[in-house]
């Protein structure tokens, strides 16, 4: 029945309509020019690292900026191909891409995974979320919890206060933006005393949200707070 249901709907690019071998998958020239990270990125927020760089390095910006988390992943850079899956996956109802990008997030998350950790993602107002109809790091998160078989904890956080969308601003305005927006629920306080931690999201531009969501996680008693983001922003914060 597969073999049949392969001829009869022949496999095609996730962004494109190019017939490839594999399903949930890209055609050379999707994934040449989609910026996956590779390598050693750096380990706190995912950036590529140019030059003798190993493993468990740091940028310039993580040095002088420490950020509020421990360790951080991202599967690619938000360029070409990346931001354009990243968009219809956020703002066009392509939600089918939670599976192959939560896939690959998974992979890039595995050095921040033990077998205690807690997945959660960041939270969207619950105006946004009645108004796009899905929170796209909960299903991003719920892949990555499903793979690595971990505790999912997709209402671990909860943002009461709505914010203007942080397109645009500079980091300081970004942080300014979002600081005390977002809480822990109370309810699931108990579920993460002690244990690790690992923030999902879609893209990283300053680690404003992110940062916030990490010293909500802390204050509740988190051990750790790592983050994997889908794709970053490959500019200074």
């Amino acid at each position: 029945m597969q073999r049949l249901a392969k001829l009869i709907y022949p496999a095609q690019c996730l962004t494109c309509d190019e017939m490839i071998e594999a399903e949930r998958g890209l055609c050379p020239k999707c994934w040449s020019d989609t910026p996956f990270i590779v390598d050693h990125p750096c380990d706190c927020c995912g950036r590529p690292l140019v030059g003798d760089a190993e493993e468990g390095d740091l940028c310039d910006d993580c040095r002088s900026h420490p950020k509020a988390w421990d360790r951080g992943r991202a599967v690619m850079l938000y360029g070409g191909n990346a931001r354009s899956m990243v968009l219809r996956f956020k703002h066009g109802d392509r939600t089918d891409l939670a599976h192959p990008m939560g896939s690959w997030l998974a992979d890039a998350a595995e050095p921040l995974i033990k077998s205690d950790t807690v997945v959660a993602p960041v939270p969207l107002h619950w105006f946004r979320l009645f108004r796009r109809r899905y929170n796209q790091s909960a299903l991003l998160g719920h892949r990555v919890a499903k793979l690595h078989r971990l505790d999912y904890i997709p209402g671990l956080l909860k943002r009461p206060s709505a914010t203007r969308k942080l397109d645009g601003m500079t980091a300081e305005q970004r942080r300014d933006t979002v600081a005390g927006t977002i809480r822990i629920n109370s309810v699931h306080v108990e579920r993460i005393k002690g244990r690790p931690v690992l923030l999902i999201d879609d893209v990283l531009t300053t680690g404003a949200t992110l940062g916030e969501c990490a010293q909500a996680c802390r204050k509740a008693g988190a051990a750790s707070v790592n983050v994997a983001v889908l794709a970053r922003v490959d500019r200074e914060t």
